[in-house]
């Protein structure tokens, strides 16, 4: 079983044969059989513990493979190769992976193992995003090395019942508090109640918390967990993002993980990002560098700043991510690396075996596979191209002329799809599957009517 970032095996995790053991004596009634789709949601199957036992352990459970085809209301669009009408809808395989199963301590008698998908004839789906991440991560291990990664996922909580923003249309719904509460104690105490048990119910899934803390925007905090290596970080963002929803459910509340919900300072996902040696060693630190830099991480960082515009789509794949990137807001505009400077896309922070880049491009909305995949990908091709690292932006990369990241979808799309190293290192078929998603968004997005046009043109224009 994957420990965490302090090598130990989380409590919660289940082995096989607790699993086993549990079902037996009536303790678990039911397994979640799920992986991530293109929006990072959590998806798949409720199945009765006892046929999981007999039967979907060994051989794994079939969902529709439209399920990597949709927009995000779940409708079937077009343009996709790997599912269509005209191919009749047909099945992919969820296998489980037994390292990630665990309880969920906020349902009922239930645990939950998230799944590889392969097409019926055990063919991996390369257009799957933990498939693209464990592409990513082969490639390290031939290098003879692996990546931890941590993931600082911030959300904005209401106290407004979810089916009942829904039912306002999102309109007039009440913040969880009324000021800006970066590291506020007072009003953020009167989250608490929603915010422990969400820290807990992820420490009862197996996951390493760290805290809690509030953010500058309404209702805004940000729970942060403990790095560990990337794939068990992107699954465990995947179980937490959904899980954190369902507990605020639970209390009559709701979350947005929107990348930008209003005005105010949006949601980010900073992801924090290392490379190891896999005997462990610290392959980015350097003590007889001036800035405890190898060369190595230099070069991964080069490349990250080669890359980083022709790989936004993986960093900021909605029509709504483009919205945060505002100077001043301590989201990112400029491709720029600065040592402990949060003005900059790319923050260098820690030391010896700490030393790690922290990407601040990634909104909320993030989909954490592909985004830890790009920054691999991005790494590698600065490394195996031995660049150069430029000089890190000591002030204010936000007025230091430094290229700017794209600024809409169809920028990052056209940017995408004219990439080599996208090409490359994901595979023709998985960069036409993601232009095809980013298409889709644009076309269902200026095809909408919005209120911000009705407000300005009913009587005025």
């Amino acid at each position: 079983m994957t420990p965490d970032g302090a090598g130990r095996r989380r409590p919660g995790l289940l082995l096989q044969a607790e699993l086993d053991a549990m079902v037996a004596a009536g303790e678990i009634d039911t397994v979640i059989v799920a992986f991530a789709d293109m929006q990072g949601r959590l998806t798949g199957k409720r199945i009765s513990a006892e046929l999981f036992v007999d039967d979907v352990a060994a051989h794994g459970a079939e969902c529709c493979n439209y399920l990597l085809a949709v927009d995000v209301d779940n409708n079937t669009v077009g343009g996709y190769a790997i599912s269509s009408w005209e191919t009749g809808y047909g099945d992919m395989v969820m296998t489980p992976d037994f390292s990630t199963l665990r309880r969920i301590p906020w349902l009922s008698a239930t645990a939950l193992v998230m799944a590889d998908l392969s097409w019926t004839d055990g063919r991996p789906v390369n257009q799957a995003p933990r498939s693209i991440l464990r592409k990513q991560l082969d490639r390290l291990a031939e290098r003879d090395m692996c990546a931890v990664a941590a993931t600082e996922l911030e959300f904005m909580a209401f106290d407004t019942t979810y089916r009942d923003a829904w039912k306002s249309g999102y309109r007039n719904i009440t913040p969880a508090t009324d000021y800006n509460i970066d590291y506020a104690m007072l009003a953020s105490t009167r989250m608490e109640p929603l915010l422990r048990d969400i820290r807990n119910g992820m420490a009862g899934a197996g996951m390493y918390c760290e805290g809690v803390k509030g953010e500058c925007n309404l209702g805004q905090q940000e729970i942060g967990f403990r790095y560990a290596d990337a794939l068990v970080t992107c699954d465990n963002h995947t179980i937490y993002k959904n899980g954190a929803k369902e507990i605020a459910d639970q209390h009559g509340k709701s979350l947005t993980f929107m990348a930008k919900y209003d005005e105010r300072e949006g949601n980010s996902c900073h992801i924090h990002i290392s490379f190891r040696g896999t005997d462990g060693s610290a392959v980015f630190a350097d003590d007889s560098d001036e800035l405890g830099m190898s060369p190595m991480f230099r070069s991964f960082i080069a490349g990250q700043l080669a890359t980083l515009r022709e790989l936004t789509l993986f960093y900021a794949p909605n029509i709504n991510s483009y919205k945060r990137f505002v100077d001043g807001s301590f989201a990112p505009t400029a491709i720029a690396w600065g040592m402990d400077n949060r003005t900059c896309a790319l923050r260098v922070v820690g030391h010896g075996s700490g030393m790690r880049m922290e990407c601040r491009a990634p909104g909320g909305d993030v989909n954490q596979y592909l985004a830890v995949a790009a920054l691999i990908a991005g790494g590698l091709y600065g490394i195996d191209n031995g660049l150069e690292l430029p000089d890190a932006v000591d002030g204010n990369a936000y007025t230091s002329g430094a290229e700017r990241l794209p600024t809409t979808l169809a920028e990052a799309a056209a940017l995408f799809e004219g990439s080599t190293v996208a090409r490359e290192v994901f595979g023709d078929d998985v960069v036409e599957h993601y232009l095809n998603n980013a298409r889709v968004e644009l076309a269902a997005f200026n095809s909408a009517v919005t209120d911000w046009e009705r407000v300005r043109g009913f009587e005025r224009l």
